[in-house]
């Protein structure tokens, strides 16, 4: 039946609209959970010698706010997609404004993520 088909596609296509959404949304999210260890935490150096207390300090908090998805590994990588997937500075400029301006999260700029957060974490393994 052809009505069926019609509307089978269409609840196929918004699961995958919802998908992607929460992906770019927590994309976003963890980019700023990296930026924001780098830049505040350890004042843009790329490693500190208190990061690792901080880190592991970080991830029982949100842990238990949140649950296990805020490991210490996983906030160590949320570290590394920001180090690894930096905005051009005029840009990150733009974001730093925006970000204290108060805007929310879906209008701040960020890098044009298109993969999904495992493929990010396969990627920031890469060393060469």
């Amino acid at each position: 039946m052809q009505l069926f088909t019609d509307i089978q596609q269409i609840i196929r296509d918004a699961h995958q609209n919802a998908y992607r959404i929460v992906n770019k949304a927590m994309l976003q999210a963890y980019w700023l959970v990296g930026k924001r260890i780098i830049q505040e935490e350890q004042q843009g150096e790329v490693r500190a010698a208190y990061g690792a207390a901080i880190i592991k300090t970080l991830s029982e908090q949100l842990q238990r706010e949140f649950g296990k998805g805020y490991s210490v590994r996983n906030i160590e990588q949320m570290r590394l997609f920001y180090l690894e997937y930096p905005i051009a500075q005029t840009v990150s400029a733009q974001l730093d404004m925006e970000a204290s301006s108060g805007k929310s999260l879906n209008q701040l700029t960020f890098p044009d993520f298109r993969l999904s957060w495992s493929h990010y974490q396969t990627l920031i393994r890469i060393t060469n």
